[in-house]
């Protein structure tokens, strides 16, 4: 039982952590914290140091001899160094803002008011694809790897080189663009190297673009006849342009104007053989 009032001070004291916990007797509070104000307590805590922000250091697709950025984004980092490493022959190439490689096409970018630590790689080749690691110097060394994926778009015309369609008949060129970072802005076609004027007088000539990881332009031109015959070619903003002939037929059968090509050229070396034959006799 505790004192009565009347009793001494360090009696009250007594009596005070008597009507408390048993824990406090024994020397210690267990104070009960709710589990979401413990969590982010224990996040806070385990991050020591420079930690890489994984949300803005990511892979990068870019397009043969366009400059490619690869970004690297430190918290925490103090006074240490970072350093962008390829893992293809553990090549060593900037550290800090410095470029350690001989290939000068490689430059650490960074600005003092900004965590970003970034790779920029000048007319990339295909065979700088593959891992790079942004690394930095504590101890041990930190790392985080990223691939760079350097690809060359193709462009192609379904039915190439040459193709073969009946006067009257509508036309459809349809050029694929594959392996592009992003769908070209542009795609525009020429007729014999000169732009195609789809408001022309002629009329019936109409272009479809569908843009998407794969990109396809049709081109169309209802009514075809002997003036549409020619080279059509396609030219996207961000890959090479592609070639086709095409030959508007006028009732010809394609084997039969091959064979007669073939025929042609047969006839032509013949000539040009006799030719040499009297040369060297003369």
């Amino acid at each position: 039982m505790c004192a009565k009032p009347s009793t001494a001070g360090r009696t009250l004291v007594g009596c005070a952590l008597l009507l408390l916990a048993p824990e406090m007797v024994s020397g210690s509070i267990d104070h009960k914290v709710p589990d979401e104000t413990i969590s982010p307590l224990i996040e806070a805590t385990s991050i020591r140091g420079p930690y890489f922000d994984k949300t803005a250091s990511k892979n990068v697709t870019a397009l043969v001899g366009h400059t490619a950025y690869l970004n690297c984004r430190v918290r925490n980092l103090g006074n240490r160094t970072v350093s962008w490493v390829r893992h293809r022959g553990i090549h060593l190439l900037t550290v800090g803002r410095y470029t350690y490689t001989s290939d000068q096409r490689f430059q650490a970018i960074h600005s003092p008011q900004t965590e970003d630590w970034t790779l920029q790689i000048r007319y990339p080749q295909i065979r700088d694809s593959g891992f790079y690691e942004c690394q930095v110097g504590t101890t041990p060394p930190i790392g985080h790897a990223m691939v760079l994926t350097v690809v060359e778009p193709i462009t192609t015309i379904i039915g190439g080189p040459d193709m073969f369609i009946n006067k009257g008949s509508t036309m459809n060129l349809t050029c694929i663009i594959k392996h592009s970072p992003e769908p070209p802005p542009l795609i525009y076609w020429t007729h014999d190297s000169k732009e195609i004027n789809y408001d022309s007088a002629r009329g019936g000539v109409s272009v479809i673009t569908e843009k998407g990881e794969v990109t396809t332009s049709y081109l169309l031109v209802q009514r075809a006849t002997s003036t549409d015959s020619g080279k059509y070619t396609c030219h996207p903003s961000n890959a090479n342009p592609h070639t086709v002939v095409v030959h508007v037929l006028n009732g010809e059968h394609p084997a039969a104007m091959q064979k007669g090509s073939k025929l042609s050229l047969k006839t032509s070396l013949s000539f040009i053989s006799v030719c040499l034959v009297l040369f060297v006799s003369t």
